[in-house]
């Protein structure tokens, strides 16, 4: 086997990234503290052409040194927009027909396995602070949660992970 030079993946432009159809799928990160988790799901959004990230609250925005890092250029083909407050952009998202899944352990959640989404709905992907999770008023507002299964010591998976996991999730149910 040979490795492939990144001339042989036949990867699109930013402008036919922008003209191409898009996954009806919103990221909403939820006060994520980490620019390099910031980084790392505008390009995992990039690869699994979804419609775009929402920032809300203490999320930082581009441009920035350190989600450019890990982006690698995503963030000027994945659309995004900024809310101070969380509750704003689920709102607007609510409005615009979209269901909103909160990736996080709560009573009654479901997990990721036995969720498959449908062609025929739009959703809106909730990721939360790194230690804190997401708010609860954004879990109340959820029309479901999520939980991904995990078997060993720890709580819960970083958040560049779960966005991994969770879009390629969608993606392979969507496409």
């Amino acid at each position: 086997m040979r490795k492939l030079r990144n001339s042989e993946l036949e990867r699109k432009t930013v402008q036919e990234f922008k003209a191409t159809r898009k996954y009806p799928v919103y990221l909403v990160l939820d006060n994520v503290r980490s620019l390099n988790n910031v980084g790392s799901a505008f390009r995992t959004a990039d690869a699994f052409l979804i419609k775009g990230i929402c920032l809300c609250g203490i999320t930082a925005r581009p441009p920035h040194r350190d989600i450019q890092k890990t982006a690698l250029g995503a963030t000027e083909s994945v659309d995004w927009s900024y809310y101070p407050q969380t509750v704003k952009a689920v709102n607007e998202l609510k409005e615009s027909g979209y269901r909103i899944i909160s990736v996080e352990q709560t009573e009654g959640d479901v997990s990721l396995p036995d969720f498959t989404p449908s062609r025929d709905e739009k959703y809106a992907l909730v990721f939360g602070h790194e230690v804190k999770g997401v708010q609860q008023e954004i879990v109340d507002m959820s029309d479901l949660c999520v939980e991904i299964p995990q078997e060993g010591t720890k709580h819960s998976f970083n958040i560049s992970v779960s966005v991994g996991i969770v879009l390629y999730h969608f993606y392979y149910h969507l496409r």
